[in-house]
Formats: C-alpha cells, structure tokens, sequence
C-alpha cells in the first residue's frame, strides 16, 4: 500500500468538487496531514480562495466530469481521488444523471492506480424513490461499486457549518417572513458537522477506513420543526411555523421549479423548493439501524460527532436584528471595578487614582 511507504507529502490527492462547501473542508484537513491536493473543478478560479497549505501544496485545476479526457488528466497522477461531486437541484447541462449517476464510475474508471477512492452520497440515496435525485445517489453507488468495489462510500445526514444550505436557508426564511410555512415538518433528520465529515474523508485518505457503505449522522435527531424553532430562537425572533401537507408541498414544488426555470435560476434560492425535493422531504433522513449496530457511523470511525448548538450560533448571529452589536447583551453585569466605590478583593482591579471622575454613587470634589 502506497500510504504505508510514502509519507503525506510524497502523495497526491485529487478532489473532485474540492471547491464547494464540503471540499474546502477537506482540502484544509489534507493540506494539514500535509498531502499534495489538486482540486478538480469546472471553474479552477473560484478554488483560487484557498490560503491552506504550503507553497505549491494546494493546486486549482480545471475537470468536467462531463468530458473523460479531463477527468484522465486530473487523476494521472493522484494516489487517491475523492469524488464529492453532487447537486440539490437540476439546471442547465447539470443534471443528476450525469453528475451522481454516471459520474462516480467514470472517475473510477480513470482513476484504477489510485490507492484509495472515496466518494460521498447521501442518506437517503434509494434505487425505488419517486426522487430523481435519491435514485441517482443509489445508481451512482451501484456503478461505483462495479468498477472499485474496494471504495469507500459515505453517506452523511443534511449537513451543517458556516456557509451551510440548510440553516442559513432557515434564518434568512425566518429574517423575512413572520409566518413561516414548513413542509416537511414531522420528517426527522440528524444534522451532521460538515467538519466530522471531512474529517472522516481524510481518515479514509489515512488508509483508517475499511471499504464500505458509512453512514454519517450528528449526535441529535430532530424533526424540521425542531431544527425551525432551534433557528429561530438562535436568532432571536418569534415566528409561527405552519405546517404544509406533503400534496400541498408537492403542487409548490412543481409550480416553484416551472417558475425558476422560466425566471432561469433568478428567484432567491431561499423560497425554491423543487417538487423532487418535496419528495425528499416526506422521508427521514438518519441513520440506520444496521449501520449503527455495524458500527459504519462516525462513532465507529472514532469521532465524535459535533451538537449544532455548539457551531450553528456562531454564523447564525447575523440574522439577529441587531446582530452582534447588542449593547445590553454584551454590557458589563457589574460595575467596572475602576470606577467602583471600593476594592472587590485581592485580585480587584481597584485604581481609583486612575479613574477620570468619582467613584460611583460618591460625590464629584469640585
């Protein structure tokens, strides 16, 4: 095995979709284990952003999973390619088929000197689903497997972090509407740190990870209304949350999607909801029972998964009113110990000499 022979620095990882919000993740942690990345995407400059790594350790490159040629010269010299190639919604010439479908074989394919593959799915990835998009998550593992049957494959829970899709899509809803229709609202779900994710990848990459089929969900399982009402109380505004019937949902999805794609992709992305996400709306997203008892979660990978509470806040305080200049959330509870009438301790820093005017409650000496 190459990684048992050649350190980090001796071996090259390509990252198919290495500029999205799960690539960039997983770039910084490889960068840090000190692998030489290339970031295989269709447009290298938006992956001109990354200050990880060292001089020359990180490398942009343009690959279309669309045209073979590309992808042979993206992974000619990779010891392992990790393929996080995927999209929520079809548009244009992006469609899933050819992205989540064909895609993962075609990179395997080109890519059989490769030590190691990885690919990351979904939970929820089903050949039988009325989802266009959970069927090809389950024909893209499908192929996958045929050509490396030795690939690891990942299938996390919606994910979160800062620059998500999910709870930012939830403030900004909650930020614009005082009622707040919500499909969905009884399918559970368990939030997964996009962090723990790629965490898991690189450990995968480490050569850590037997092949298989993981299933990659956070410590907590909540409904959407749940994760609705976390949001709104992060932010700090009351709203009523109505729930809307799986039919409705639908008719809403199909209508919104027609509308997008006359307007061509220029209604906010906040209020599209596709009538094949609907679908996926009306099946819970955790993980499963026999993965759990197999041990093929992040647990049993040795990582603890992170809570929302303790990352989601932390890029969520924007779509408070006031957002972080809250001046009675952030003033002092107690008098500065300066401008007190007397010490607090040892460790008081009482100064009255220092202080500009009298102590207070005490009279001025002029």
């Amino acid at each position: 095995m190459i990684g048992a022979l050649r350190t980090p620095e001796q071996q090259i990882v390509t990252v198919f979709g290495g500029s999205g919000f799960l690539g960039r993740y997983v770039v910084s942690l490889l960068a840090k284990r000190g692998y030489r990345v290339l970031v295989a995407t269709r447009q290298p400059n938006r992956a001109s952003f990354f200050p990880m790594g060292k001089v020359g350790q990180v490398h942009a490159i343009q690959a279309n999973v669309r045209y073979p040629d590309s992808i042979a010269h993206a992974v000619a010299r990779a010891d392992h390619v990790i393929n996080l190639v995927g999209i929520l919604q079809e548009g244009g010439r992006q469609r899933f088929d050819t992205l989540q479908a064909q895609a993962p074989a075609l990179i395997a394919e080109a890519a059989r000197r490769a030590v190691s593959f990885i690919h990351v799915s979904a939970i929820g990835a089903d050949a039988n689903s009325e989802s266009a998009y959970a069927r090809s998550k389950a024909a893209g593992e499908e192929n996958l497997l045929k050509v490396r049957p030795d690939a690891v494959i990942l299938r996390p829970s919606v994910m979160f972090g800062p620059g998500d899709n999910s709870f930012n899509r939830f403030a900004s809803l909650a930020r614009m509407l005082p009622v707040l229709p919500l499909p969905g609202c009884d399918t559970r779900f368990q939030p997964v740190y996009v962090g723990d994710v790629a965490e898991a990848i690189a450990r995968a990459v480490d050569g850590a990870v037997r092949p298989g089929t993981y299933e990659l969900g956070g410590p907590e399982i909540r409904t959407m209304r749940q994760m609705m009402e976390f949001v709104c109380e992060v932010i700090e505004r009351k709203r009523v949350i109505v729930p809307v019937p799986n039919a409705v949902t639908r008719f809403q999805g199909t209508v919104m999607g027609g509308l997008d794609k006359l307007t061509l992709g220029l209604l906010p992305r906040e209020i599209v909801t596709t009538r094949d996400q609907a679908i996926l709306l009306e099946k819970d997203n955790v993980v499963s029972e026999a993965a759990i008892a197999e041990g093929r979660t992040l647990q049993g990978l040795g990582i603890t998964p992170t809570t929302i509470e303790a990352i989601v806040p932390s890029y969520l305080i924007r779509f408070r009113k006031t957002g972080q200049f809250d001046l009675k959330r952030n003033a002092a509870p107690t008098t500065p110990d300066l401008l007190a009438a007397k010490s607090g301790g040892a460790t008081s820093d009482f100064h009255p000499e220092r202080a500009s005017g009298p102590a207070v409650g005490q009279p001025s000496s002029h």
